[in-house]
């Protein structure tokens, strides 16, 4: 497995599978969700609104993770994760960790050699980025996966930086 670090747009990864940093309600929202969903066009909303009527009545739940198509992106498969909002008080790692290794599962069930990821819940969901950051990599060092190419595509610097870090 190889994991790499990028500075970047997700949109434009040239991978099997992009994933989104979802809201629950899978119908698109702000941050890379928004982007995903205007960059792949509307063959995605579609897909989770079949998602919503058949699976996920109530939503998707915190920390797993669904496919759909990936649309008008240069990707197979968009991998939908719904991260935790950040708390100070209580301990949401084990949740935000499981977005992570749950999306990994998912690529495996499709087959994808290639991944790249948001720095799930380091945006408007409010997780400090180097926590964020360490998390992560420690997540996808520690899943067992067939995926041989794992980004990671950060768009601002101090999140780049701290997945810099924590890849270290």
């Amino acid at each position: 497995m190889g994991i790499e670090i990028l500075k970047g747009d997700i949109t434009k990864q040239h991978v099997d599978a992009i994933v989104n940093a979802a809201n629950s309600s899978l119908l698109g929202g702000g941050g890379v969700d928004g982007a995903i969903h205007r960059a792949g066009g509307p063959a995605i909303l579609a897909e989770c609104q079949d998602l919503r009527r058949s699976h996920y009545g109530k939503g998707l739940p915190t920390g797993q993770a669904v496919a759909t198509t990936a649309g008008r992106l240069d990707a197979h498969w968009v991998i939908h994760t719904v991260g935790p909002v950040y708390s100070p008080g209580e301990d949401r790692g084990e949740l935000l960790a499981s977005c992570y290794r749950e999306s990994l599962a998912v690529a495996d069930s499709l087959g994808a050699d290639s991944i790249a990821f948001p720095a799930v819940s380091a945006g408007v969901y409010g997780w400090p980025a180097a926590s964020a950051a360490a998390i992560a990599v420690a997540a996808v060092r520690a899943a067992e996966t067939n995926v041989a190419d794992i980004r990671f595509v950060l768009f601002n610097d101090e999140v780049y930086t701290a997945f810099e870090r924590a890849l270290g």
